[in-house]
């Protein structure tokens, strides 16, 4: 592989994995997920 391809490949999984951090982040700042960690709630 060329330097300008491994480069631009490292930029793409950067920003991917670094926006799916970002959001994960985002989501447990606001209390989206606080909820869902408990496990499912059973009656009886």
């Amino acid at each position: 592989m060329s330097t300008a391809a491994i480069v631009m490949m490292v930029v793409a999984m950067v920003v991917l994995w670094g926006g799916l951090a970002l959001a994960v982040a985002s989501l447990v700042h606001h209390g989206a997920v606080e909820d869902r960690t408990e496990g499912p709630h059973r009656n009886g």
